[in-house]
């Protein structure tokens, strides 16, 4: 007694093999039939191509090969000349006009079409057997059509998500092509006497006020252009430096990826340690700290190594440990609120010693009041950025604003930048 859908569909092979969902579709269907042969194929400028294939036997043709539509049992389904169920291709006159009823050969077949949610007709849904079957019956092709209505389902939205990273792509290598990156500067300061200290360089898009930066990021690590976007705005950053006074710093932002590429050590040779800060954001698990490390110490000579988000995420001990930094970035999260929470502040004041071992700055970031200034100062915290002493601002603000504060000259002669290879800064 045939078997009802529910019970193939119990048939169909776990996600843990290697086969993809469509192939485990065709397979089931194909056991279920009795049939030596199952494919789907999409078509295309006037061929099938195609797409999934499984078989018992040696076939003619394969995944990724095409022919003529015009020469196919698909064809003639779609034009009514054939029907969708055929019992034995040899009582069929438009069938036994193609030469792969007689190759193959040909005995029983049933092809539905592959409909996507649009209504358009994306390819066929095909079950093949070289002997004839005359116990085939309707419910059987209803059997193939609810799968090809699965797999028609899995097409479409595979075919929405290319859609949609064709355009994402799109867009981040229009910001790539145009250097469609804003660079804004927010001040750094000295916690105990509120003097500048320097700037963090950080990249704006033009729909900032729609979602975060991170985002973009986040977008061009999907489409493969993650190092690239952000080597765009560490480029853009660096032309900032004129626009920073003498004296003080500017910090810029790279993922270990990026460091790793080695594309960003010609970007900032010959600027100075005391000049630049190099901040590691990371947001995924490191897997390995020794190639980083050896990427790290070239970096070494031309900046000081921040380790970004302290307290917060993936900047773990190992990760502050195994790279060594010049400074710790205390994570806003630890920031907020230090003065009224006492697991905070015991917190931060453990990171002050531990700093202090290493020989290691701290920079307290998101600090937003004067309570939370004093907590921070109190506990031996260096250094401080956030809304209570300054917003992010374009650089000509920014060097207006520490101008303002008195006692600031404007910077030097700006060192030679490496030529162009594209950038990005903070992802913040």
């Amino acid at each position: 007694m045939p078997k009802g859908l529910s019970q193939i569909l119990q048939d169909i092979p776990s996600q843990g093999d290697d086969q993809s969902a469509i192939d485990r579709i065709l397979d089931a269907v194909r056991a279920h039939l009795g049939m030596e042969i199952a494919f789907a194929s999409r078509f295309v400028n006037g061929m099938r191509e195609f797409t999934h294939m499984r078989s018992d036997i040696p076939l003619p043709l394969g995944v990724g090969d095409a022919e003529p539509l015009e020469d196919t049992f698909c064809q003639r389904i779609l034009e009514g000349r054939l029907p969708a169920l055929i019992h034995d291709a040899k009582d069929h006159p438009a069938a036994l006009e193609l030469p792969i009823t007689s190759l193959l050969p040909i005995g029983s077949h049933l092809n539905v079409p592959l409909v996507m949610g649009d209504g358009s007709i994306f390819g066929t849904f095909c079950c093949v057997s070289q002997t004839p079957d005359h116990s085939l019956t309707q419910r059987d092709l209803a059997t193939v059509r609810a799968f090809a209505d699965l797999a028609a389902s899995l097409i479409d939205q595979d075919r929405l998500h290319q859609s949609s990273q064709d355009a994402l792509r799109a867009k981040v290598e229009d910001v790539l092509a145009g250097e469609r990156i804003a660079i804004h500067l927010q001040p750094i300061h000295i916690l105990a006497n509120g003097e500048p200290a320097g700037v963090e360089c950080l990249a704006r898009f033009s729909d900032a006020g729609q979602r975060p930066p991170n985002e973009w990021f986040e977008d061009a690590d999907r489409v493969g252009h993650g190092i690239e976007l952000e080597l765009l705005a560490v480029r853009m950053a660096l032309r900032c430096l004129p626009y920073v006074p003498a004296g003080l710093y500017a910090s810029i932002n790279a993922s270990p990826e990026t460091v790793m590429s080695g594309k960003l050590l010609p970007l900032i040779e010959g600027i100075g340690r005391s000049r630049l800060v190099v901040e590691i954001t990371e947001h995924a698990r490191v897997d390995d700290y020794a190639a980083l490390a050896a990427a790290i110490a070239d970096l070494r000579a031309h900046a000081q190594i921040a380790i970004d988000d302290v307290g917060a995420g993936y900047a773990g001990l190992r990760h502050i440990l195994d790279l060594n930094p010049d400074i710790l970035k205390l994570d806003m999260s630890l920031t907020r609120a230090i003065d009224r929470d006492p697991a905070r502040r015991a917190l931060a004041q453990a990171l002050v010693l531990f700093a202090a071992d290493i020989g290691a700055k701290i920079v307290a970031e998101g600090i937003e009041s004067e309570a939370e200034r004093n907590a921070l100062a109190e506990i031996a915290i260096e250094l401080g950025q956030g809304y209570h002493f300054a917003r992010p601002m374009p650089a000509v603000s920014a060097q207006q604003y520490f101008l303002s504060l008195g006692g600031i000259t404007t910077a030097e002669e700006p060192p030679t930048i490496a030529a162009p290879v594209r950038p990005v800064a903070r992802r913040a």
